[in-house]
């Protein structure tokens, strides 16, 4: 199992490329930033100085969306990265929720998605894509690589990484809603004439390593808020009880009002005051590092091949070393 580290861009960025270099010293391979040009600072730009801070890492954005920049745009940024440092970027993709909501717009179709993936992908490996309708390609590219992942949550969205994507990114570590989401991401796969097998799991969520577990809830229950903004798209397009998305993930928003994005990824999130202990335990990993590890094998057996840490607690170096001291050892590839 590879091990990622999630950070939000907030200044100064030599914190970022900081906890960067820690977590590759502590045998993470994989770097992320949040991606929402309002509230953080432009990841891509300190993406330059991560990489050329450190020798492994692959880096990119968790995740980034269709409607921020301009494909063409986002496709050579990612290129020239790669042709800087060594194919060492992945896009982590989406329909957008903060980046797009901050900004007065609203998430980005799924068929628009779908056609971004395989644009973005195209012209950042150097081949020819149609943008606009026009025809285009980055000429200078040599050797590009970029996997693309997305991110999803409903039955169309699952479906669509499973036909198109190079990997699936589910946000929070419940096994029984992993065991759900990886399956049908794969049937989708197999269905579209794809090795369900080739592509990428990557459960992201945050981690918080210590005894005291009261503490480590309400340091980590931002991230069912976060998730419910997901899920209550899931119910206004498909209701409650439809069969379509599992009850386990939809119960707990009933007492959702509302969400204030000032307070987006942050502990003490006051928008995540009706996520209850019960989601916080399922969809985290809190405890000492034999809770972590015993949640992780089990993950694992799912399928999934990379866990990506949410760092965004109070307990920042402290979780990327313990990881690295007794995680990653007992469960790294």
């Amino acid at each position: 199992m590879d091990f990622g580290l999630v950070l939000q861009t907030d200044p100064p960025a030599s914190r970022v490329v900081s906890l960067m270099k820690r977590a590759e010293r502590n045998g993470f391979r994989y770097g992320w930033t949040f991606d929402s040009a309002v509230l953080w600072q432009e990841p891509f730009v300190i993406y330059s100085q991560i990489l050329a801070n450190t020798q492994k890492l692959h880096i990119g954005p968790m995740v980034t969306n269709p409607g921020t920049r301009t494909w063409e745009v986002t496709a050579s940024t990612f290129a020239t990265l790669n042709d800087m440092y060594g194919n060492r970027t992945v896009c982590g993709i989406g329909r957008g929720d903060s980046a797009m909501r901050v900004a007065g717009r609203k998430p980005n179709t799924l068929a628009r998605l779908g056609e971004a993936i395989d644009v973005i992908r195209d012209l950042a490996e150097g081949r020819e894509a149609e943008v606009d309708g026009n025809p285009l390609r980055l000429p200078w590219v040599r050797d590009g690589k970029l996997p693309v992942w997305m991110a999803a949550y409903g039955p169309k969205a699952l479906a669509l990484a499973g036909e198109k994507a190079d990997g699936f990114i589910l946000q929070l570590a419940d096994p029984y809603l992993t065991e759900w989401m990886v399956g049908s991401v794969r049937q989708a796969a197999e269905r579209a004439g794809r090795d369900p097998d080739a592509l990428t799991i990557c459960v992201a969520a945050p981690a918080y390593v210590g005894e005291d577990l009261a503490h480590a809830r309400d340091q980590c229950r931002w991230f069912g808020g976060m998730v419910g903004n997901h899920v209550a798209d899931l119910v206004g397009r498909y209701g409650e009880h439809s069969g379509m998305v599992p009850d386990a993930l939809t119960e707990y928003i009933k007492a959702r009002e509302g969400y204030d994005y000032s307070h987006h990824g942050r502990a003490g999130n006051p928008s995540a005051d009706f996520v209850p202990d019960e989601i916080v335990d399922r969809f985290c990993l809190l405890g000492p590092p034999e809770a972590h590890i015993e949640k992780l094998r089990t993950l694992r057996d799912l399928g999934v091949d990379q866990f990506a840490v949410y760092d965004m607690h109070d307990a920042q170096e402290a979780t990327i070393d313990a990881y690295g001291q007794h995680v990653i050892p007992a469960l790294g590839s």
